[in-house]
């Protein structure tokens, strides 16, 4: 009964996003969708492009995107290019100063330096979000990195590649995320060289947010350290209030705190089909056994489970009842949902919603296995038992990094 009444306080506390209406939204799968998409839209640029992503590697995949944006710098668009210290510290070590050189301005977001203190809780608040914008006109929000789908896998010969998921979109929504990146942007060179930066306006000034009542509706969902500090977590939450019929989720990392597991708990109790797909192949495996300690409570609750083993499982959606949807860079775990810097989009739509379930379901029925409460017994007892230690240590580092109370309550 607790879940249950959480799940009506949450629903009707906090809104799922602001939508507005008036937009077009694509759904992309993987790189093969996402990077032609990105490339077509940096040669479209003419007065600017702005990129973020957590991981940047000067694979193919990231080469090719480079070159495109090289090739944007050399026409005169504006090209700013904004990384993780940590996730990115490979490419910003090797190739950072060919970025510069090439004329594209390359920023980094709390750089690792060596011989700093390895243990602070900053260290642990990154730039998760992977987003991007061509002048104003379009955005791109999701889980994808600048990295090739078939590298940073943890196996060596993949028979799929990563499983993940991006939106291109364009409307009145698209002028927030460049405000965004500009924010983010200004801050972070203030901080790294003590610089302030004038963004100059567009040339041709965007158009006023309308409600024009006509297009597909669309949220936006921010998550950063100070500003909008649970507002993902909220929109699950919210989402999940509302559901009546059905819920899918996929999470790449699933480890969520108390407020998370008792709207599940509450939907399940009160009828609603509850899909999770986690991570069957995982590159961080401790993590994985930790997330597998919640599987007989989960499936006691009613919730059912699905690991994804074709490949690895990146993505972070969701579909509720054929109707919203999510697409975005937030895990459902301690770091993406009280620390880093995410974000996410919403879609009021039963057309988007509907594509997204479709692709999700024949992911599950390709390469997802079933796991059910007969297997989970069957475990060793040392499984559980590394499963219950990382537990414990995952605990430790959320209470040293100030964030229990958020994560259990």
């Amino acid at each position: 009964m607790r879940g249950r009444s959480e799940c009506r306080e949450q629903g009707e506390e906090f809104p799922i996003a602001r939508f507005l209406d008036g937009h077009s939204v694509q759904l992309l799968e993987n790189g093969a969708e996402f990077f032609p998409a990105l490339v077509a839209e940096i040669e479209q640029a003419r007065e600017e492009f702005w990129l973020e992503s957590y991981i940047f590697e000067a694979d193919e995949v990231g080469e090719m995107v480079l070159a495109a944006l090289v090739r944007a710098a050399a026409r005169g668009v504006r090209t700013r290019v904004l990384v993780d210290g940590f996730g990115s510290f490979e490419f910003v070590r090797d190739h950072g100063e060919r970025v510069r050189a090439s004329g594209v301005e390359l920023g980094v977001y709390r750089p690792v330096t060596l011989g700093a203190p390895p243990l602070r809780p900053t260290r642990m608040r990154r730039l998760h979000r992977k987003l991007a914008c061509a002048d104003g006109r379009v955005a791109f929000v999701g889980g994808i990195n600048v990295v090739s789908d078939w590298r940073r896998q943890p196996v060596a010969n993949p028979r799929s590649p990563r499983w993940d998921f991006a939106v291109r979109f364009t409307g009145p929504w698209v002028r927030a995320v460049r405000e965004e990146m500009a924010r983010l942007w200004r801050l972070v060179m203030w901080v790294n060289e003590r610089r302030r930066v004038v963004v100059p306006r567009l040339r041709q000034q965007e158009a006023p947010l309308r409600e024009d009542k006509e297009g597909v509706r669309l949220g936006l969902v921010w998550r950063s350290p100070l500003r909008h500090r649970r507002a993902i977590e909220r929109s699950y939450l919210a989402a999940l209030a509302r559901a009546r019929e059905e819920v899918w989720v996929v999470a790449a990392y699933f480890f969520p705190g108390g407020r998370f597991r008792r709207a599940l708990e509450g939907c399940a109790r009160r009828g609603v089909a509850v899909h999770l797909v986690l991570q069957g192949l995982s590159d961080h495996p401790w993590l994985q056994e930790a997330t597998r300690t919640l599987y007989p409570w989960l499936l006691r609750c009613g919730v059912r489970l699905y690991e994804y083993e074709a490949a690895m499982a990146h993505a972070k959606v969701a579909v509720v009842d054929r109707r919203w949807a999510t697409v975005g860079s937030s895990n459902i775990d301690p770091l993406s949902l009280f620390m880093a810097r995410e974000a996410n989009v919403w879609v009021d739509d039963r057309g988007f919603a509907s594509l997204l379930r479709e692709r999700i379901v024949q992911a599950v029925q390709r390469g997802g296995r079933a796991i059910s409460e007969e297997q989970w017994g069957q475990l060793p007892w040392w499984r559980r038992a590394v499963g219950w230690m990382v537990v414990t240590g995952v605990r430790l580092a959320v209470g040293w990094a100030g964030i229990r109370g958020e994560m259990e309550g």
